[in-house]
């Protein structure tokens, strides 16, 4: 694949790094205004870092846009009449929706929405992906890309707000119950490093666990309980203080602060 990254920021080069360990493309252009920070990329020999979008654009066949929401229509325009068929268009922008896409290069363009979080940075993001009506004949070249760095799931568009809120914000919710995971750790006598360690691969054998088995959540702390047990008896004390309904009430209020933002 000849791949193209408009905006090779913390996102843009998360993803070239995803697909240049993995050997995903033949060529890539990694494209920034300053484009300083970013030519030891060159060192792979089959990069090229450039600010020029539009040689981009035109040495390149999949098109991943990673740039601020604010810039995007503006470099749409730029390259819209350099756009050929062989174009497939890929956009991390959050809040860009395909219709704005449309408005400005045509509908008869391969669009595709993806929607990774920071988990990508260690190849290991749930990414979210979204098409228009042309562009689902080119998913499975998304989800090829994406899944070097983690894992994808194809869903409407009017989920990627919902997404947004379980996979991106999700992360920041995980990190808080990992926290506090932790401190309750130092709290029973471990060293916070030691805490932190505990929680950390205790939290990831339990995903993994889930990835593996395909079992239910449920399925998996019975194997760990017993009558009149610790775990039982814990568990019982957080549901008891809310913990189930307080973390299902911060992802609905996550919901309704971006459907107000987007309202906005």
């Amino acid at each position: 694949m000849k791949i193209a990254i408009i905006g090779a920021g913390n996102l843009g080069l998360a993803v070239a790094k995803g697909v240049l360990h993995s050997n995903g493309a033949t060529t890539m252009y990694l494209t920034k205004r300053n484009t300083t920070e970013i030519k030891d990329f060159e060192k792979y020999g089959n990069v090229t870092v450039t600010s020029d979008n539009q040689e981009a654009v035109k040495k390149s066949d999949v098109l991943i846009f990673a740039v601020q929401p604010g810039h995007f229509a503006a470099i749409l325009e730029q390259v819209k009449d350099l756009l050929t068929e062989k174009h497939v268009i890929i956009s991390t922008i959050t809040g860009f929706s395909i219709s704005k896409i449309e408005e400005i290069i045509g509908s008869e363009r391969y669009i595709i929405r993806s929607m990774p979080n920071t988990a990508i940075s260690v190849g290991n993001s749930m990414t979210c992906l979204c098409t228009n009506e042309l562009g689902k004949k080119r998913i499975d070249l998304a989800k090829a890309i994406f899944n070097r760095m983690g894992h994808t799931l194809e869903i409407p568009e009017d989920q990627m707000q919902a997404a947004t809120v379980i996979c991106a914000s999700g992360i920041a919710f995980w990190m808080r119950l990992i926290r506090a995971t932790t401190q309750g750790a130092i709290q029973l006598g471990f060293d916070a490093k030691e805490a932190q360690e505990l929680a950390m691969h205790t939290c990831n054998g339990a995903a993994s666990l889930l990835i593996e088995s395909g079992s239910h959540p449920e399925e998996e702390i019975d194997r760990v309980t017993t009558p009149k047990g610790c775990t039982i008896e814990g568990l019982n004390e957080m549901e008891h203080q809310g913990l189930s309904s307080s973390l299902i009430r911060g992802i609905v209020a996550s919901f309704e602060k971006i459907s107000h933002i987007k309202k906005g």
